[in-house]
């Protein structure tokens, strides 16, 4: 910079003899071309704003890639082998009330004058074993179980008569069985015997009572189809909520 200022200086003293030279003494002396280059070359090295660029997103790591693709390729797998068919929304005279998102669904339907009968179903929450059958792999069968609370009211004000069942493929069967108000059961609340355990003729009654109703074997069958398709729907809805978030 001393160099600079000393040659500047210089430049003043001697421009009336010759302008193209600036010249104190032979270390101190810079041809005006290259001086103007000089400053040029200076100029240049400072950034503008218009050339000054910033990374506004964090490159996405390998790993969240590779994630990513995996579960693209599960979802096309998904969707290429099960052409999945929109959920049913009516089963004979109950009115389906899918809930996506959430692991049941509800089904409702009026029976006679005055009968509200709300039936809530989960998805497969477990299996149980076939006697005496076996699979393709020589172990023993098991078949997907879901589990229906069956409600059945009688006014806005009175009791509800309530099933717990348990839903197989091909059949239902009546778990327990007790009434209830319609607010919140009491604590301690005395819900009655096993199911099993009461007289033959009365589980058979029963048995009848939910048939005339609609709450059927075959019912078990639609509930299964429906929550076949169900967890398949999820399963994927699932897999594109993680990829979403992976991709953001």
């Amino acid at each position: 910079m001393a160099r600079l200022v000393r040659c500047l200086r210089s430049l003043v003293l001697l421009s009336s003899h010759d302008p193209s030279i600036i010249r104190t003494r032979p270390d101190h002396c810079l041809p005006l071309s290259r001086l103007m280059d000089a400053r040029v070359r200076a100029r240049s090295f400072v950034p503008s704003a218009a050339a000054t660029t910033y990374v506004s997103e964090t490159p996405k790591s390998p790993f969240d890639c590779n994630i990513t693709r995996i579960l693209r390729g599960e979802i096309n797998y998904e969707l290429e082998l099960h052409r999945l068919p929109k959920p049913a929304d009516q089963y004979n005279s109950f009115v389906v009330e899918d809930r996506p998102g959430e692991q049941w669904i509800s089904l409702k339907r009026k029976y006679g004058d005055n009968e509200d009968i709300t039936i809530k179903a989960t998805m497969f929450d477990g299996a149980i074993p076939v006697q005496g059958a076996v699979d393709a792999d020589g172990n023993e069968a098991m078949q997907l179980h879901i589990t229906m609370l069956v409600s059945i009211s009688k006014g806005e004000t009175g009791d509800m008569l309530e099933f717990i069942c348990s839903a197989l493929p091909r059949g239902i069967t009546i778990l327990k069985l007790f009434t209830r108000p319609p607010e919140k059961i009491p604590p301690q609340a005395y819900l009655g015997p096993k199911f099993n355990g009461m007289d033959e003729k009365l589980q058979n009654s029963m048995y009848a009572f939910l048939e005339r109703r609609g709450v059927s074997d075959e019912l078990a069958g639609f509930l299964h189809d429906y929550m076949w398709n169900k967890d398949k729907i999820e399963l994927i809805s699932w897999m594109r909520t993680v990829e979403s978030f992976l991709e953001k």
